[in-house]
């Protein structure tokens, strides 16, 4: 009989190390230790580079043994055996079937090539001896049970047809086919919107309860782990800063970088001028919060940008040959104030981002206007278009793809220079590069790298300097800080407010975090199915919402 006060797994001196070129080993993780309980949920929290990931890899035992050491003395206790003891096909064996991990990027782990029903199918047969019939039966069950509307014609689809929402939840659905023992949530809501994040937070809340799973939830978000854990452990540099029970580490937190985590992150019931961050913390006693910052549209306020009656549609295959047209931005207005910043909020697929790339002319408009300074933007050919690159840019969310990966830092920010005849000469446009990246927070000795050598947090700080290069009066910020730790956004949004306000740079700025949303905007438009539901200064609208859509927005925001 199993011992029902044992721990599930039980992690013990746990370090692991990276080797590396022409460098002594890195080590990521340094003498870890901790427990999940049966039928509890573990939360895993810390900024990147903190080795939660990796220690997840280790329990799977998916780490590239190439490149990667656990030394002999740590132990992985699942059920009081040693993982690190197992052979290949006995972790093949309990991978599926005992534990299961569900990836923070579902487009990434799903195959392309093969229906979503295949995937589970596969699944189910391997692990769960079914056959190829009981199996699809059951796979289109398990799309059910996870919540997704139609199991039975989804279970044919490809995951380039399915929203990101709906790739996470197959995801869930392929996790929980042989009703593990243990469940791995690697980071699974971080790129979602808040009502889905909603839904799927509370959907492995059900599934746990009901399979009586045990959860190990990585994640960098304490809201989250605030209405999701039972139990919180907090890592820095690959080591266990502070662990327990959430209700104590949420109420009495006793590290300091724990107590720095809960403070970074932007907060609904006030707007200081500056976000804290961890390096605030670090010297207790020595952080005093800032005033308030005021915010909202003036009556006099200048009009840099406005939108008026904007459409775009795209057309979606019918059949073999047929084809039909699909509205995602209807008949949208709005004006953007000169040094001012508008939020622009609403779920997966609302028509944020398409409104953005219309802008600046990535997507063609079906119809509108958009008047930079009283000239419409849209009606213009390429060639008159081409001088107001310069002034409207924009900050995609991903910067690793966004930038050249064969240029140096360097190249990425004199090119655009270049091409628009900024500085006399390759020493002036030299010059203002490094002067660019100090504004934003990096070392000028970046020039000479490479985008893969950089943080997350710092690739968008190069991204930002690349968008500056061209001296833009208006910037959209598509989703620019939503992949990023608490910490690490913090910095970028004290980043762009200080540059707004010493430039008086004007924002269009694209979320689904309505937290952060609130701090840096002036006023706010509610995008529903690709139209406008209410539009207000930031404030009145987090105050006083007016159409049940917002309402539903508001509360879905994790309240930790």
């Amino acid at each position: 009989m199993d011992d029902l006060t044992a721990p599930l797994l039980a992690v013990r001196n746990l370090r692991i190390s990276f080797r590396q070129e022409q460098a002594a080993e890195f080590v990521a993780v340094k003498g870890v230790s901790f427990d999940i309980p049966t039928q509890q949920t573990v939360a895993l929290v810390g900024e990147s580079g903190s080795g939660k990931s990796v220690s997840a890899m280790a329990i799977m035992r998916l780490l590239p043994p190439q490149i990667s050491v656990i030394a002999r003395d740590s132990e992985i206790l699942f059920q009081g055996r040693n993982l690190l003891d197992f052979s290949p096909n006995q972790m093949r064996a309990l991978r599926g079937k005992d534990i299961a991990m569900i990836f923070q990027e579902p487009m990434s782990s799903l195959n392309p090539v093969f229906s979503v029903g295949e995937q589970i199918i596969e699944v189910l047969m391997l692990h769960g001896g079914l056959g190829r019939h009981r199996a699809r039966q059951r796979a289109i069950a398990l799309l059910g049970e996870v919540g997704l509307p139609d199991p039975a014609q989804k279970v044919d689809s490809y995951p380039h047809q399915l929203s990101g929402g709906q790739q996470q939840r197959v995801m869930i659905a392929i996790a929980i086919a042989c009703e593990p023992k243990l469940l791995i949530a690697d980071e699974p809501t971080t790129a979602l919107d808040v009502t889905i994040q909603q839904q799927i937070l509370q959907l492995l809340r059900d599934l746990q309860q009901k399979r009586g799973m045990s959860v190990l939830f990585i994640t960098h978000d304490l809201g989250v782990v605030k209405e999701f854990a039972d139990q919180v452990i907090v890592m820095r540099d690959g080591e266990i800063r502070e662990q327990g029970a959430v209700e104590h580490i949420f109420t009495s937190p006793q590290d300091v970088y724990t107590q720095a985590l809960l403070r970074c992150r932007p907060r609904l019931a006030s707007r200081p001028q500056r976000l804290a961050v961890i390096e605030d913390f670090l010297q207790p006693g020595t952080y005093q919060e800032p005033p308030a910052r005021q915010r909202g549209y003036a009556p006099d306020d200048p009009i840099v940008l406005e939108v008026q009656g904007l459409c775009k549609s795209f057309d979606s295959r019918q059949g073999w040959f047929g084809k039909r047209s699909v509205p995602v931005v209807q008949d949208v207005s709005f004006k953007l104030a000169r040094g001012k910043t508008l939020g622009i909020v609403g779920e997966s697929g609302s028509g944020k981002s398409t409104i953005g790339l219309s802008l600046v002319r990535l997507h063609r408009a079906n119809a509108g206007r958009v008047l930079f300074d009283g000239v419409d933007l849209l009606a213009m050919s390429h060639r008159q278009f081409y001088p107001y690159k310069r002034r409207i840019q924009i900050i995609f969310q991903n910067p690793y793809a966004s930038l050249n990966p064969r240029f140096s830092v360097e190249q990425i920010l004199c090119e655009p220079m270049l091409l628009h005849a900024i500085g006399q000469h390759a020493v002036e446009r030299r010059q203002l590069a490094r002067s660019l990246l100090d504004k934003v927070g990096i070392s000028t000795r970046a020039l000479a790298k490479y985008p893969h050598e950089f943080s997350g947090g710092q690739r968008q700080r190069i991204a930002i300097a690349r968008c500056l290069t061209l001296q833009p009066e208006v910037l959209i910020c598509d989703e620019s800080v939503s992949a990023l730790d608490v910490s690490v956004q913090a910095q970028v949004l004290n980043l762009l407010q200080d540059l707004q306000d010493e430039f008086q740079l004007s924002y269009l700025f694209i979320s689904h975090d309505l937290a952060v949303v609130k701090h840096i905007s002036d006023q706010v438009l509610v995008l529903h199915q690709g139209r406008v539901v209410e539009q207000a200064d930031a404030d009145l609208i987090y105050q006083q919402p007016q159409h049940d859509y917002t309402r539903k927005l508001l509360a879905a925001i994790p309240r930790g």
